[in-house]
C-alpha cells in the first residue's frame, strides 16, 4: 500500500486509517484460520486460539472485522463498499478450500481458492494506496491489478519454497504441507501427471495417501517432489504470473516506485530457484 501510494499524495492523512483497514482485515482472517487449522503457534508464538480457546479467538477476529469496517466508514461508502467485497472474497475462498473442488478441476479450484484469500487483500491494499493518495482512476485500476495478480505469486512462491528450501527460511520446517496433507500447486500438478517414469508414479503413489506422517516415506516424497517435472512446472506457473503481474504496471508513470514493484516480480518468483 505504501508504494501505490507514491502515485498519487503519499502524506494524505486518510492513508492511515486505510492501511488499519487493511491490515486489521488480513489480522482477523488468521485468528480465525487459526481456529480451523487447529493451528498451535502463529509466526512463532503461541496462537490466540492456543492461549484462550477457540471461542476467544472468533470472538476477537470478529471484533477485529468491526474495527475494520468502523474505520472504512469514516474514509466514505466507496471505502465501506470495498471492505465488504473483499470480506466477501476471503469467506468466499475459506468456504472453497474447505469443501474441496468438488466436480471441478483440483487446479482451477486451488488457484481461484488463493485469488480470493491472498489476491483480493493485496488487490485492496494496492487499490487502499492509490484511491487514498489521490492517483488518477486509470492508475488506481492499474494498481489493484498488479496486487491481484502479484498476491497470488506470493503465496505459489511461498508453497514452492516449502518444498525447495534446505532450512527453516520459509518460516516453518520445510515439507510442512505434504506432512499436513495440503495439495499445493506442485503437489497437483504431480497428481494430474500420466507420466510413466518410474519417480513420477512412486510420487503420485506416495501422494495420493494423503497426509505422509511416517518420516521415511516423507523424506522420499519430499526429495521426488523437488527434482520432479511439477516443480518445474510449478515454477514457471510462478514465473507467468510474476510477468503477468509486471504487465500490469504498464499504464505507470515512471519512478521509483514502479522500479520497486517490478523488482518485487523477479524477488518473489525467484526466491524459490
Amino acid at each position: 500500500m505504501a508504494l501505490a501510494a507514491q502515485f498519487g499524495d503519499p502524506a494524505r492523512p486518510e492513508l492511515v486509517d486505510a492501511a488499519n483497514v487493511v491490515e486489521l482485515t488480513h489480522l482477523a482472517t488468521l485468528y480465525h484460520d487459526d481456529v480451523m487449522d487447529e493451528a498451535p503457534v502463529r509466526r512463532g508464538t503461541p496462537s490466540a486460539n492456543a492461549r484462550w480457546g477457540n471461542s476467544v479467538a472468533i470472538l476477537v477476529g470478529d471484533y477485529l472485522f468491526a474495527q475494520a469496517a468502523e474505520l472504512a466508514a469514516k474514509l466514505g461508502t466507496e471505502a465501506v463498499h470495498l471492505q465488504a467485497q473483499t470480506f466477501s472474497r476471503l469467506v468466499h475462498g475459506q468456504i472453497a478450500e474447505t469443501v474441496g473442488p468438488r466436480d471441478r478441476d483440483p487446479i482451477e479450484h486451488y488457484l481461484q481458492v488463493i485469488a480470493d484469500k491472498t489476491g483480493s487483500l493485496i488487490a485492496t491494499a494496492a487499490r487502499f494506496g492509490g484511491l487514498f493518495s489521490g492517483a488518477r482512476p486509470e492508475v488506481v485500476e492499474a494498481l489493484a491489478g498488479y496486487g491481484e495478480i502479484i498476491g497470488l505469486v506470493f503465496q505459489l512462491s511461498d508453497d514452492l519454497l516449502d518444498i525447495a528450501s534446505e532450512s527453516v527460511q520459509s518460516g516453518k520446517t520445510p515439507g510442512t504441507d505434504l506432512r499436513e496433507g495440503v495439495p499445493t500447486l506442485p503437489v497437483l500438478y504431480a497428481l494430474a501427471s500420466d507420466d510413466a517414469d518410474p519417480a513420477a508414479a512412486r510420487l503420485r503413489e506416495l501422494l495420493s495417501a494423503g497426509p505422509i506422517t511416517d518420516d521415511t516415506l516423507h523424506a522420499e516424497a519430499l526429495t521426488l517432489l523437488r527434482e520432479s517435472a511439477a516443480m518445474k512446472q510449478a515454477r514457471e506457473t510462478v514465473r507467468g504470473y510474476a510477468e503477468e503481474a509486471r504487465a500490469r504496471l504498464a499504464p505507470l508513470p515512471d519512478g521509483e516506485a514502479k522500479r520497486a514493484m517490478e523488482s518485487l516480480c523477479d524477488y518473489i518468483a525467484d526466491r524459490t530457484n
